[in-house]
This record gives structure tokens, sequence and C-alpha cells, in this order.
């Protein structure tokens, strides 16, 4: 990066004129009720350092920690609410065994907003994101529901999470077309050791106006350095998002061979420029100029301290070239296909062409 950043450094997010802190303070954390969260009192200390450093950019969930996530954002949030960004998700299910209780259709998304102002203590949300993608729901449905709320002033603006490019690009295209409220952000798994997203979805979000709120910027803790080998003995974990952190951290994915080599990688350039492979991993997500702000989510307000030290961070060319070998992934087609020197000799006959900026 040329330039250090802060959280009072603030960014428009995607298409819309909000003003949001270039990094977010993940709620995921707040609450002990998978067994690896933080108490209320550190909660408190968390989001008093984040407020405090300028943030203004919170996210939480209607399930994250069986609601008690929502209850301790309103809680804390409440005398500077008007200040604050708030974005929760609705999708995940409010009730055990109730068919309706989850999903992305209308009922759900109608009762976990109302559930989701109560615990907030708040009458509007600022964002609301879809949080995964159920493939029943009928895109229509989805985009009329998010519209009502926003007509009726319980919500803002609305995003989605974890869903397929295809389906978002043909959502934003619907809204626009029928004048509803459009999708300004989209938040995905994004990290040195998740580069998926860069084929489709990352360049999807530039095109059509959503600003990249990348979840797990540290891949579930494994590029912080705490993991090694013999931690690899848990498998696949369950799936279950209680019990341990590594736990978590198998369960999605990041806490394999690969993914250490990778945390290897970090820790060389993060002893280079004397700084946390915490924060070598978030700052470089933040050199991606399609991400608006990467979601940290801290169990103590002295690891908060620590990846809110990433906005100093800066990464020379080489540096960078390394973390990017060490992760590298393959594009795939279409995009290798496109990219060979005989397709595009025949699509263009040789004649040169700059790229759009």
């Amino acid at each position: 990066m040329s330039d250090t950043l802060s959280l009072d450094h603030y960014r428009l997010l995607g298409r819309s004129g909000l003003r949001v802190s270039p990094l977010a303070l993940g709620a995921m954390t707040f609450g002990t009720d998978w067994g690896w969260g933080a108490d209320e009192a550190e909660v408190r200390r968390i989001v008093d350092t984040y407020v405090d450093r300028g943030g203004n950019f919170i996210d939480t969930a209607n399930q994250y920690t069986e609601g008690t996530s929502e209850r301790l954002v309103g809680k804390f949030a409440a005398d500077r609410r008007d200040r604050l960004v708030i974005a929760t998700k609705y999708t995940l299910p409010l009730r055990q065994g109730d068919p309706n209780a989850g999903g992305n259709h209308r009922k759900s998304l109608v009762r976990s907003v109302e559930s989701s102002l109560q615990r907030l203590q708040t009458d509007y949300i600022d964002l609301l994101y879809l949080h995964a993608w159920d493939f029943t729901t009928p895109v229509e449905e989805i985009l009329r529901a998010m519209d009502d709320v926003v007509r009726a002033g319980k919500v803002l603006y609305v995003a989605i999470s974890d869903a397929p490019a295809w389906q978002v690009s043909r959502m934003q295209a619907i809204a626009d077309l029928r004048g509803w409220s459009p999708l300004i952000a989209l938040q995905v798994e994004y990290s040195l050791i998740e580069r998926t997203v860069e084929r489709d979805l990352i360049p999807m979000a530039r095109e059509l106006g959503l600003g990249v709120i990348p979840w797990s910027p540290l891949a579930s803790g494994v590029l912080t350095g705490k993991y090694s080998r013999a931690d690899l003995e848990i498998g696949g974990g369950t799936a279950a998002a209680s019990g341990t952190r590594r736990n978590v951290a198998a369960g999605n994915g990041a806490l394999t061979e690969r993914g250490l080599a990778i945390a290897e990688a970090v820790k060389a350039v993060a002893a280079e420029i004397g700084r946390t492979p915490a924060q070598v991993a978030i700052a470089w997500t933040l050199l991606n100029p399609a991400v608006t702000a990467p979601i940290i989510g801290a169990r103590t307000a002295a690891q908060l301290e620590d990846n809110l030290g990433a906005l100093d961070v800066v990464l020379s060319e080489d540096q960078r070239a390394r973390l990017e070998a060490a992760s590298a992934i393959e594009p795939g087609f279409p995009h290798e296909f496109l990219a060979r020197p005989l397709t595009r000799n025949v699509m263009f006959g040789g004649v040169r062409i700059a790229p759009r900026t």
C-alpha cells in the first residue's frame, strides 16, 4: 500500500453514499454461547476501543452466538446509535425444527428483521445481508421483500453474502430494471488461503457496484501463525460453530497443509517488517481495490488493537509478490483460455488495445 490508513479514513460502500471505516468490527465473537467468544465485559472494551479510534462499521447476524451477539451490539451501541453503521443478516433459522424459521424467503426475512430490531434495541438496521444462498427461493421474492423493508424504513440498505456470482449479478440487474433497492455490498470469505473469489465474485462486485466485505481475512486464525502441523490431527472438524476455534478452522477448510504453508510465508514477511502475521494478512486484503472493509473479529481488546495495526502496514512489491506466489490459485476456465496468446491473437488479430481502467 502506498499510504497508511486509519479507522476514520472512511470509504464509500459500493455505489451508495454510505461512509464506513476501512476495517469492520465483526461481532461473531460477542458472547460465550459457542464456547470461544468474549464475555460481556470484554465486548464492552472491544466496542469502546473500536469506536474511540473512529470506527463506525459493526457486523453481526441474527444467529451469532444464539442471538447474544445482536443483544450485546444493541446494548453497547445504544448511546451512540446514529454514528454507527450496524449490519446484520437474515437466513439462519431462529428456531430448530421450524421449516420457515430460516431461509431466504419473505416470511424468514420479515420475522428475522423484526427480531433483530428488538435485540439491537433500534428502530432501523443500516445494512441487511442475505446471509447465505438457500437454492430454493426465487430471486424476485427476495428482492421485493428486501425493497419492502427498505420502504418501511426498517432497513436502509441491502446486501448479499455467500452466494453464487451468477445469482448476485442476476439480482442486481432485476433490481435495477424494476427500480427496487439495489445491493450495495458483497460479503465473501477472502484471505490469502481463500482466493477463489478472485475468479468471478470480486470482478463481478467491481462491475456492478458492490463493495466487497471480506470475512475471515485471517482464515479462522490460521494466518496468525498459532497453529502447527500437530493441529492437523483434528481432521475436518465438526459441522458446528460451537466447540473450539481450532474446530472452526478445520471445519472451514483453512487448517490444512496448504494453509499452514501460506501462514509460514506470512510469518516470514511479518518478521522482515517488524509486524505481526495477523497485521500482514489483513493488510494484504486491503490491497485489492474492490475491497471496502475486511471484517476483524477479536475475542479480546488486545487482539483488536493488534488487528487495527494492519492499517499501518506497508508491503513492498516483492513482499506482495511472495505472498501471492505462496497462495496462488488456478484461474480456471474461461479465464485461462481468454488470457492465452493464441486466443487473444485470434480475437484481436494482432491489434493492441489498452484495457479499460
